[in-house]
Formats: structure tokens, C-alpha cells, sequence
């Protein structure tokens, strides 16, 4: 991911002292993120012709959110390992510094807590800057949009339409890293 490689594991954590500012940096991410799976999209649907650019943003959506709420299990190689190891003792950093700067709000909620509830307010945010760069019929594979009383499928942009435009139309993120 774009998310260890490029801007939080790299940045000193003062810089990171707010909720304003870990959103700038992880939807930055998630925007490279992004590209960078449309860049590999075409090579890929060639050998798998039913893949959806929508699904695999999804993926790595979810994937983003793992690392946010400190829950994502995979390891990597060695250079990996060095680079997670450093985020993950970044976000627990940065996560103090916003429960601190919070206190009023946030003092009773443990770091854990703390993350969920950061993901939950920002993911929507998150997803419309992982989505950025796609195109109108670009779709995701489920129906999880609610038109006229029935469901639709995300096809504008991997988003849904009209009034429901701001839904995440996916929930990889709270399906466990190994069922995915």
C-alpha cells in the first residue's frame, strides 16, 4: 500500500498532531493508492476478465482501514516489516496526540476506541479520495445502493447516485483481513 510507502511512516509524527491532519496524510494516500491500482487495472482484467477496478479499491479500502484501527495482519517481507513496525508505533503516536488535543471528547475511550471511532467518522472521506480518478461506469460488484426502494449497483464513479452519493457502497472494511 501506498500508505506505508509514502506518507505516514516517513512522517515524524509532530507533524501529525490532529484528526485534520491524519486525514490529509491517509487521503493522500488512499488517492496514490488508488491511481496506482487503475494504472495496473487493465494489465490485470486481461487475465481476469471480471475483475471491477470498484472491488479492488474496495480491497485496498478495507485494507487501509485495517492499518488505521491497528488491525491489519499482514506481515510482508523484511523491508516491510521495518516500515509497518515504524507506522504502526507512528499511528499509536499520532492517535495519543489526537486523543490528547480530544480530551474532553476522547478521555474516556481507550486508543482502540479511539481508532474505530476515527475510521468511522473519516472512512466516507477516505473513499471518495481512494475513488478519485474513476469514471463514470466504473461499478462496484454488489448492489449496495438504495434507489426507489430497491437496490443498485455503485456505477458512477464506484459510488452510488443521487442523494446516496456520499455512501461507502462497501463493508470490506469490517469483514475480518483473513475472510477477505
Amino acid at each position: 500500500l501506498h500508505l506505508c510507502h509514502h506518507n505516514l511512516e516517513k512522517m515524524g509524527t509532530e507533524k501529525i498532531d490532529n484528526t485534520h491532519k491524519l486525514l490529509l496524510d491517509v487521503c493522500m494516500a488512499a488517492k496514490y493508492e488508488g491511481a496506482s491500482l487503475q494504472g495496473y487495472h487493465d494489465k490485470h482484467k486481461g487475465t481476469n476478465p471480471d475483475s471491477q477496478l470498484c472491488t479492488e479499491l474496495a480491497r485496498s479500502f478495507a485494507d487501509i482501514g485495517d492499518i488505521i484501527r491497528g488491525k491489519d495482519l499482514y506481515r510482508g517481507n523484511d523491508k516491510e516489516k521495518d516500515q509497518r513496525k515504524q507506522l504502526k508505533k507512528n499511528l499509536k503516536t499520532i492517535f495519543e496526540n489526537i486523543k490528547k488535543e480530544n480530551n474532553s471528547k476522547l478521555k474516556g475511550l481507550s486508543l482502540d476506541e479511539i481508532r474505530e471511532y476515527w475510521w468511522e467518522e473519516n472512512r466516507e472521506t477516505v473513499w471518495k479520495a481512494i475513488t478519485c480518478g474513476t469514471h463514470k461506469g466504473d461499478t462496484y460488484f454488489r448492489t449496495t445502493c438504495s434507489m426507489n426502494g430497491s437496490g443498485a449497483q455503485a456505477n458512477n464513479y464506484c459510488r452510488c447516485e443521487g442523494a446516496n452519493v456520499n455512501i461507502v457502497p462497501t463493508y470490506f472494511d469490517y469483514v475480518p483481513q483473513y475472510l477477505r
